[in-house]
């Protein structure tokens, strides 16, 4: 029993490594729910026939930029939406929030998928601002180290 609390801790500081860093956006991604977390740049002598590409909010950049070099990061997010067969955001929301510490790689998935599909299809990372996506992945995420270890102070 005692290793498995021991694994169990380990565990959980891991969880806290890979995460921690990230819930200093928490507060930014409350704030900007609902809102696309980008705009259409469309300049000078832009007509019709021009193409507009979307300029990103400093901070979604950065929180792109710390969630890419994190540990949570899973190349293979696509197994995730096949193997618990996701399509919708509303099953992405019933997902996160019905994880608990053993679905963890289902939150890395889903987070993954919007972050790293986002370089692709740079409309994920403005989905996953408005659709909530983002925040609730982080608060879950939170809810469950602080369920198994101590509350952690606010980034």
């Amino acid at each position: 029993m005692e290793q498995v609390t021991e694994y169990r801790h380990k565990l959980i500081e891991e969880y806290k490594q890979a995460a921690g860093p990230l819930f200093k956006f928490v507060p930014w991604l409350e704030k900007n729910s609902g809102k696309p977390g980008s705009t259409n740049y469309r300049g000078q002598g832009f007509t019709e026939h021009s193409m507009s590409f979307p300029v990103y909010d400093a901070t979604l950049m950065s929180f792109m930029k710390e969630a890419s070099a994190s540990s949570l990061m899973d190349r293979n997010y696509n197994y995730v939406y096949t193997r618990k067969n996701i399509k919708t955001h509303e099953q992405e929301r019933k997902m996160i929030l019905a994880a608990g510490v053993n679905d963890w790689d289902t939150l890395r998935g889903i987070l993954s998928k919007y972050v790293l599909g986002g370089r692709v299809r740079s409309k994920l990372w403005s989905e996953g601002v408005q659709e909530r996506i983002f925040l609730m992945v982080l608060e879950q995420m939170r809810k469950i180290i602080e369920y198994w270890d101590k509350p952690m102070e606010a980034g």
